[in-house]
């Protein structure tokens, strides 16, 4: 028993640095209601019954596969369907989603005989996954298509999020009468947390702090996941082992209880003390007890507010683009230069920004992006800049969607002069700007930065990162080309926070990744630009999330459901 003690403290060596999440977190749920409105008639002598088909589309093969079906409702152009559609979430990846509506003919509801064969197509719709939830209280209508020359009528989305218990529980605990392990002194106890898997193994989830020399000790209350306590499920089993703490690591056993969050959830109450057995010593004594009794002080719930709570509540993600014209990338007109305009294919700078544009524009309502360069000197005079609108519209630099940031960035391409240096402070203290008028939870601001490289001012940088660390921003950083990108892996901070000038950046709100290690040998650059585009979007719900919660913001109250025209409510007389 002991040596398993060790072996067991071995493993817990490092869970200090453990977090009870990440360790399998389930995706984020997304349940998807359905309504059309004023679909097409194709039955003689009655309406409709028409039938909802959802497909997804596979990232690499770009093929649709069907995902699930609605019921059929017989007669009705105006069918608000019952059964749902759950999909997993992911902020960072394009999910693209394809509704086909059809009417299901009584004498063969079999689908898989070809639909154009039974006449009874009656439109569809394509959008994406963000899209739904980034449209206003998470609600999409869109006209349904498909059918040459044929008004299909609307077909209505909502997306509501899958409470998969966000709750987290705040909990306090005290011991009495513990075992005296210590020759010379008292007991030095802390308590051990391990929540219960499938297979009857047992996961460590929290570990208390130690309490010096006593046998009564009252250890600190802590906050917990309770996915990460119990997985979802109130009655598993929560075991807790109590030690006495040794400097040499060789922790004493004290004895151990079960619970579960059903349990904990009655709060203080005599059905929360618990006698700590330890069952070595059990069999050996006639008249052992326990090794003493560990109580349940006070315990309460607070359910965490998740990104799609925000997305839904109406705070709006600003995307704003800064692109890299230093001399370094080579002469745009040369096939060797980084911004080089090849008719066939989108360069390096154009398939980062696609990338990753295209996923964050379905969160910002207008999809008016300001884009701005660096680096660069502009006409007339030759005046070098660090942050020049790319339309040449000082006033006015939003470029309409993607496309119109591309477009703009090409024509930029034909007016200004390569030049130097890389200075990154202007075009994140722009972005910080606009950040700093808005830090009520309605705006957040996300700048991505594509550059070939090395850093001319990493000072000015650094201290504008920390500042912006307190505003609502976050920075992506794409690195194309083959240079070394050192200070880029620093501002990202994964490893050691950024700060300036003895001051350290209270977010980490950098994101950098290298272009290169993302080109696909085989030129497949569809699946190697969405593995881009998910590395580096993947942190932006936490950093969000870490922003809202730091100042306290929660997220505004969705607006009511909605009631689709034409849906009445029937009320049953008592």
């Amino acid at each position: 028993m002991e040596g398993d003690v060790m072996d067991k403290l071995e493993d817990m060596s490092s869970v200090y640095e453990f977090d009870p999440i990440t360790g399998n977190i389930p995706a984020t749920k997304v349940e998807i209601t359905v309504s059309c409105r004023n679909l097409l008639d194709k039955d003689t002598f009655s309406k409709s019954d028409p039938l909802c088909v959802l497909y997804t589309q596979g990232v690499e093969t770009k093929q649709w596969r069907e995902f699930g079906r609605t019921e059929v409702i017989d007669n009705t152009l105006n069918p608000d369907f019952v059964r749902k559609y759950i999909l997993d979430y992911f902020f960072e990846e394009k999910q693209n989603l394809r509704f086909d509506l059809y009417d299901v003919d009584s004498k063969s509801p079999d689908l898989s005989k070809h639909p154009a064969e039974l006449n009874d197509f009656l439109g569809q719709m394509f959008c994406t996954l963000g899209e739904i939830v980034g449209s206003p209280a998470s609600r999409l209508e869109k006209p349904l298509g498909g059918i040459p020359g044929k008004k299909c009528g609307t077909i209505i989305l909502s997306a509501e999020e899958l409470g998969n218990c966000r709750d987290s529980a705040t909990m306090q605990f005290c011991a009495n009468k513990l075992d005296k392990k210590d020759f010379f002194g008292k007991s030095d106890p802390f308590m051990v947390f391990y929540r219960s898997n499938e297979d009857g193994t047992f996961t460590i989830c929290h570990k208390t702090e130690v309490v010096k020399n006593t046998l009564n000790p009252v250890w600190q209350s802590f906050t917990i996941p309770v996915r990460a306590l119990c997985n979802g499920d109130y009655d598993r089993t929560i075991k807790v082992e109590v030690y006495d703490w040794d400097r040499d690591g060789s922790h004493d056993f004290i004895g151990e209880f079960t619970t579960s969050y059903r349990e904990l959830a009655r709060g203080q109450s005599q059905f929360n003390v618990y006698e700590v057995i330890n069952s070595k010593k059990k069999m050996k004594k006639k008249k052992y007890v326990n090794s003493g009794t560990v109580t349940l002080l006070s315990f309460s719930v607070e359910s965490e507010c998740t990104f799609l709570d925000y997305i839904k509540g109406g705070t709006q993600i600003n995307f704003t683009v800064a692109i890299d014209f230093t001399a370094s990338n080579g002469n745009p007109s040369q096939s060797t230069s980084l911004h080089y305009m090849n008719p066939y294919q989108l360069n390096a700078y154009a398939m980062a920004l696609k990338a990753v544009g295209e996923i964050i524009q379905d969160y910002d309502s207008d999809k008016m992006f300001p884009a701005l360069g660096f680096g660069a000197k502009l006409p007339p005079d030759g005046r070098v800049s660090h942050e020049f609108p790319l339309n040449g519209n000082m006033e006015n630099p939003y470029c309409n969607g993607i496309e119109g940031i591309l477009e703009a960035y090409h024509q930029s391409l034909k007016t200004v002069q390569l030049y130097g240096p890389t200075n990154f402070a202007p075009v994140v203290n722009h972005v910080a700007r606009y950040a700093a008028a808005v830090q009520d939870g309605s705006q957040y601001f996300v700048l991505l930065i594509v550059t070939d490289g090395v850093i001319s001012d990493m000072a000015q940088t650094k201290e504008a990162i920390v500042n912006g660390a307190k505003l609502p921003m976050s920075i992506i950083i794409v690195g194309v080309g083959q240079a070394e990108f050192d200070a880029m892996v620093e501002l990202d901070g994964d490893d050691i926070r950024i700060s300036s000038r003895g001051k350290l950046a209270e977010r980490d709100i950098v994101q950098f990744v290298p272009f290169r290690d993302y080109m696909d040998r085989t030129g497949n650059h569809v699946l190697s630009m969405a593995r881009l585009a998910k590395d580096v979007l993947a942190e932006i719900p936490d950093q969000f999330i870490s922003y809202m919660k730091s100042r306290g913001i929660k997220p505004n109250p969705a607006p009511p459901p909605y009631t689709p025209p034409g849906h009445t409510h029937h009320h049953t007389q008592i």
